[in-house]
């Protein structure tokens, strides 16, 4: 199958994650299984046939380097493993936002925009996320899992 193909599904299978997670999971409570247990997994079943297929092990040296992390993105194959690594890595940590929030007694509708950073821009909503949570438990370091 085509990286762009690939791609493509991986990526709307990826949406269909994040929209279970943002609209369904308030009022079900199995979506995280539904979503750690299925696309998740499937994301990373996509990202290690990927990697298996396409990657070199002898090329493991490159990952010491930028010149050398940029050349393994030189193949099309392996640019969409690591999207798919985003992908499935993004949404595991909105899982955790999310089982994490509930945790604390922290609405919903608050992490909104917080689970659209971490769609977006992973990290920077996983940050939002720990500042509400900081200052709705008074404590940075609160209980993770």
């Amino acid at each position: 199958m085509a990286p762009e193909l690939i791609f493509q599904y991986c990526s709307s299978i990826a949406m269909i994650g994040w929209l279970l997670l943002l609209f369904l999971s308030p009022f079900w409570f199995n979506t995280d299984k539904l979503l750690i247990g299925i696309i998740i997994t499937l994301l990373a079943i996509v990202y290690a046939w990927l990697i298996f297929s396409h990657f070199h092990f002898s090329n493991m040296g490159d990952f010491g380097s930028l010149d050398g992390v940029m050349n393994l993105f030189t193949d099309k194959a392996l640019v969409t493993a690591g999207w798919v690594h985003y992908l499935a890595f993004d949404l595991l940590a909105g899982t955790w936002i999310k089982r994490n929030a509930m945790k604390h007694g922290i609405s919903h509708w608050i992490l909104v925009p917080c689970l659209l950073l971490t769609f977006m821009l992973g990290p920077v909503g996983l940050l939002l996320y720990l500042l509400i949570r900081t200052i709705k438990t008074r404590n940075y370091f609160a209980e993770n899992f």
